[in-house]
């Protein structure tokens, strides 16, 4: 039997995060490796774990899996979380790549200098409610149906949740004029293994605070 997967990545959210919200909500328990020195993440490379001499990096199934996307498209399939033929995962595959848009643009904010940080939240703003949300409001209005894609559980539901919970910490009143995402969020959130995830405790990572930033500086030499 297979051992539980490996997460090796920094105890931050970064491009590790849409992975433990994957793996969560396919209710898969995993450990973490925390990279918190520049030994641990020189260790990595010189073992020849690091593909691209890089993370994030997931040891699955016998493999160690490095390359985000290709990490999360390997779970969604292993899940049934990629749909059901190739006409859903082109549907999945584009409204994924929207969630990552605006998941870069907010991930990288607590890094944007002061100085530009106003003009950074405004845009961001401007393109979660005059761009990316009411896309995805329309697609639910557009079938009715409680899922993005075939009314069924994909990890394009679940992409899209993690970023909703992202839009909100940057403003919660963003949510105020979609009721069908808002609808969609609290759906995904009460099933058991994401509900279980979003308390307390679990492996879900906090917004990247100025520590966090400091000690990423240092593991990167930056």
């Amino acid at each position: 039997m297979a051992g539980k997967p490996r997460l090796h990545y920094f105890n931050t959210r970064g491009r590790m995060e849409s992975i433990r919200w994957l793996l969560a909500a396919a209710g898969v328990e995993f450990e973490e490796k925390l990279i918190q020195t520049p030994e641990d993440l020189e260790k990595l490379k010189n073992d020849g774990s690091l593909m691209f001499q890089q993370v994030p990096m997931v040891e699955i199934d016998g493999m160690k899996l490095v390359q985000s996307r290709a990490i999360l498209n390997y779970i969604a399939a292993k899940h049934n979380l990629y749909g059901k033929d190739i006409k859903e995962r082109a549907l999945i595959d584009m409204y994924i790549e929207g969630v990552a848009d605006l998941i870069e643009m907010i991930m990288y904010l607590p890094m944007t200098p002061r100085d530009e940080k106003d003009a950074k939240i405004t845009q961001i703003k401007d393109r979660t409610i005059n761009r990316y949300l009411p896309a995805f409001e329309k697609v639910l209005k557009s079938h009715g149906q409680d899922y993005l894609v075939g009314n069924k559980l994909s990890r394009a539901d679940i992409h899209l949740v993690e970023l909703l919970y992202y839009v909100e910490e940057v403003d919660p009143s963003l949510l105020a004029n979609f009721p069908l995402l808002k609808a969609l969020k609290t759906r995904i959130s009460n099933l058991p293994t994401v509900k279980k995830f979003l308390q307390p405790g679990s492996a879900r990572k906090p917004l990247l605070d100025e520590k966090a930033i400091e000690e990423a500086r240092k593991v990167f030499k930056f």
